[in-house]
């Protein structure tokens, strides 16, 4: 297949309907121009904009020789590789991840097929290219009509992306077909039926695998993060499977014990692990492709009641990631004050970053997306995790090996100091032996990143605290002190569909003490949860999670650091106070929140109180 960056010149068969939909359009941009009038950015605000816009060009810029080199070494290998594709693996930020939240202008394939319901795309035989500039590009099979038009513009707006008109580019057929083979997997839309087939006659094993990628194909469509799977022997014990969809697990098959049991064998022996042991618990991993791209699924499996298994499946999608300033568009002071402790300028003043909260908050993907960040070309980073969920490109990566002589986490991070890294990545601080060894290498000069469970950010202190040794309590009380910069606790909160949220007022649907809560006067204009929902949200009113932050950012230099010392040895509240200790809320982060329309007031009444 030819080099799709470079298509015949397409041809616009669409001018009618495109200048219909254009003078609708600039009807409505009149309007949002008015709405804005009085409202343009100060000059501060635009030189953020400048940082971010420029921190996302160098990202792009920052590997594109080295992405050439491997390019051509691997095209003599036989492996085809696009350069946008080894750029996305590199952990660049793409220009259809820049702009602002909300109406989005630019897209990718991959991502527009992510968003739009199926039924409006998938049956008229067209290949979603790409949204950029308020143009979307696609390449079809057959002539469509206005009504088909019309129909696929109005699910783009509805899912908050700006669409100015529709070009078809006249694509050679059989290169068509072929990209739809490859990248359209249909395997999603048949699961039922495959799986219906199969509970017909399950000595096959074509249908079997075939329901395996169906349903993991499935799970990816609906952004499932995880597959709970439970074979139980006990004939009236139900044998579903659920997929984790923002926080939530969802009931969706129900199998047979004989079924589930053919399942099961067939997923640890792909994930390589020893299918005739049901007792020992063991983790594995496999991957397949989807939509164009490889997906990594981690299997973990254990012992269900008497003569059971239970197997939890993650999928691991690296197109999933969100890059640095995509994840911290709300919170650009935080995204611009880490960057400054991730710039390649920084050398020798070592100091620790640590991201907190409870699991399944998304520390992982944020500590990614700070490695993504750095500039892996010109500085060593060294990661230490347990296990290792993502490739990172251009960095090295140690697996922790528990139990094994000089494979624990400590133990590597005292070996990575002698591999002259700039900055070390511990995947989880969950002893007093990793905590003291990370002060160490955070006091040595290396900048260190890190996780660790906690409630609250100030509480990120305590919690590390309590690991401390009794002995060096003091000491290691006052190494902290000096050496963190910024602490992030972070949740996950459901956002509202944009396409059928209902509009209200405040004040028509909060209680007098609730309004007080959120300080609202009760004329502010808010969304709130449509529990029909429909078909963007597949009928929950809910698409995707956003990010809660509260956030501890420290700018004291080594020798203002005393204040926070004592803070930390008699009451860490005292902390918030000091000057040169930048707080963010949680309560901050959810009235904006609610007033962009994004997650719902009683929702957020209900994080309030976690």
């Amino acid at each position: 297949m030819g080099d799709m960056t470079d298509p015949t010149p397409p041809q616009d068969p669409l001018s009618e309907f495109d200048r219909t939909f254009a003078v609708m359009e600039e009807k409505r941009g009149g309007r949002d121009r008015r709405r804005m009038q009085g409202k343009s950015p100060t000059g501060v605000d635009r030189r953020k904009s400048d940082r971010r816009q420029s921190r996302q060009a160098e990202g792009r810029e920052r590997y594109l020789d080295m992405v050439k080199r491997e390019r051509t070494l691997f095209l003599e290998q036989g492996v085809s590789r696009s350069t946008e594709q080894l750029l996305d693996m590199a952990g660049a930020v793409s220009e259809s991840e820049q702009g602002e939240e909300g109406v989005r202008d630019r897209a990718t394939g991959d991502q527009l097929r992510s968003v739009l319901p199926v039924q409006t795309w998938l049956p008229i035989g067209i290949h979603l290219i790409g949204l950029a500039d308020g143009i979307l590009k696609i390449a079809s099979l057959n002539d469509l009509n206005d009504r088909q038009l019309e129909t696929l513009k109005s699910a783009v707006l509805r899912s908050r992306f700006r669409i100015d008109k529709i070009m078809v580019e006249m694509w050679d057929r059989g290169e068509l077909l072929e990209t739809l083979r490859s990248v359209h997997d249909l395997s999603a839309d048949r699961c039922e039926k495959t799986l219906s087939l199969w509970l017909g006659d399950t000595d096959n094993g074509l249908l079997l695998n075939q329901f395996q990628r169906d349903m993991l194909a499935e799970a990816l469509q609906m952004r499932a993060s995880d597959i709970h799977l439970v074979q139980d022997s006990i004939a009236d014990s139900p044998n579903w499977i659920k997929y984790r969809i923002d926080g939530d697990l969802i009931p969706m098959h129900l199998l047979p014990s004989e079924a589930m049991a053919r399942l099961t064998t067939l997923l640890k022996r792909d994930a390589g692990l020893n299918f005739g042991d049901r007792v020992t618990p063991k983790d594995g991993r496999f991957g397949f492709m989807w939509q164009g791209r490889s997906i990594d699924v981690r299997v973990a499996a254990g012992p269900q009641g008497q003569d059971g298994e239970k197997l939890t499946l993650r999928l691991l999608d690296r197109a999933a990631l969100k890059g640095f300033d995509e994840l911290f568009r709300r919170h650009p002071d935080v995204a611009d004050h880490l960057a400054s402790l991730l710039a390649p300028e920084i050398k020798g003043g070592g100091g620790l970053i640590l991201l907190s909260g409870p699991t399944g908050s998304g520390k992982t993907t944020t500590l990614y997306a700070c490695v993504q960040q750095i500039d892996r070309r010109r500085k060593h980073v060294l990661s230490i995790e347990d296990p290792i969920e993502y490739e990172l490109r251009y960095a090295t990566q140690w697996q922790v090996r528990p139990g094994m002589k000089g494979g624990e986490f400590p133990d590597l991070i005292r070996a990575a100091m002698r591999h002259d890294p700039d900055y070390i990545i511990i995947g989880e601080m969950r002893d007093a032996d990793t905590v003291e060894t990370s002060l160490r290498a955070a006091e040595s000069g290396h900048t260190v990143i890190s996780t660790v469970h906690a409630d609250t950010a100030l509480q990120t202190f305590e919690r590390l605290r309590s690991l401390m040794p009794v002995a060096r309590e003091r000491s290691s009380t006052f190494t902290l002190s000096q050496q963190v910069r910024a602490i992030l606790n972070q949740r996950l909160v459901r956002t509202l569909c944009q396409g059928c949220a209902h509009h209200t007022i405040a004040g028509d649907f909060l209680k007098p003490e609730e309004l007080a809560e959120f300080g609202f006067s009760g004329e502010e204009k808010i969304r709130t949860h449509n529990s029909a929902g429909c078909d963007l949200c597949n009928r929950t009113g809910i698409t995707g999670r956003t990010l809660l932050l509260d956030a501890i950012l420290i700018t004291l230099g080594p020798g203002q650091r005393n204040a926070i010392y004592e803070a930390l040895l008699d009451n860490v509240h005292k902390m918030a106070h000091e000057e040169g200790v930048i707080v963010h809320t949680r309560k901050e982060g959810l009235i904006d929140l609610v007033l962009s329309g994004l997650v719902d007031p009683k929702s957020a009444l209900s994080y309030m109180e976690s």
